[in-house]
């Protein structure tokens, strides 16, 4: 019997692999505290971003989700984000697993290696967190937007739902990773108010850049996949 399930495209493949090879290198980078000097000095960061090194990684699963959510619709961009989700615990039980193993004396630096790829507790509760909240709202603001302004003004749902999802990311992952987490479980260091406040502050500005820096390119993605299938995915299911 012939199988009538349609094949997976190049595309819809690259874009699911963008989208967990970008996720996976987020959770591995996340342990690096990035600074960025800014050229002038501004009211909550001062004159210094401050930011996890997962940011950069994980800023690129929103490209990657809105193409997929504008090209193949809300319910296969959300399989995407909920199973993604899951492999997340698969990335974290072997790289823990890794860390657990012996060692030969020709590997590098145990300790060193679980420093660097290890994730405390604490960051790995808020960015999963994070992560299931921010990802599901930006494939269902996505769509709420397309609802009302069908194929056109890609530029505006991309804009608002990568915007608005950042914001949500970063406030969730900031207060259970450096607050919440820490106070209830005894994992990390509470991060005063203001310390906190840099710090969303700081990703954020950060993020949005990206959010707006992306738009030329998930217009380039989209347009070229719908002038290769002659239109054929222009009108993606809800």
């Amino acid at each position: 019997m012939t199988s009538t399930r349609a094949t997976p495209t190049v595309t819809q493949v690259s874009l699911i692999g963008l989208f967990v090879a970008a996720l996976v290198t987020a959770q591995l980078t996340a342990s690096k505290v990035l600074a960025f000097d800014l050229p002038a000095s501004l009211p909550v960061t001062g004159a210094e971003l401050v930011l996890p090194g997962a940011a950069l990684a994980y800023a690129l699963t929103f490209v990657a989700s809105d193409c997929y959510t504008e090209l193949y619709g809300k319910r296969a961009a959300q399989i995407v984000v909920n199973v993604a989700f899951a492999l997340n615990f698969v990335v974290l039980a072997l790289v823990w697993s890794t860390i657990a193993a012996p060692a030969a004396e020709a590997s590098v630096d145990p300790a060193a290696f679980e420093t660097a790829l290890g994730a405390s507790t604490n960051v790995v509760l808020g960015s999963l967190f994070a992560y299931l909240v921010s990802q599901n709202w930006d494939v269902w603001i996505f769509h709420r937007i397309r609802d009302h302004t069908g194929v056109e003004k890609l530029w505006l749902r991309n804009l608002v739902s990568t915007g608005t999802s950042q914001a949500i990311d970063t406030v969730i992952f900031v207060t259970i990773a450096f607050a919440l987490a820490p106070a209830l479980l005894g994992v990390g260091i509470v991060l005063p108010a203001d310390q906190l406040l840099a710090l969303i502050v700081g990703q954020y500005l950060l993020k949005l850049a990206i959010a707006v820096l992306d738009t030329p390119v998930v217009y380039a993605v989209v347009t070229f996949v719908r002038s290769r299938d002659g239109g054929t995915v222009a009108e993606a299911p809800a």
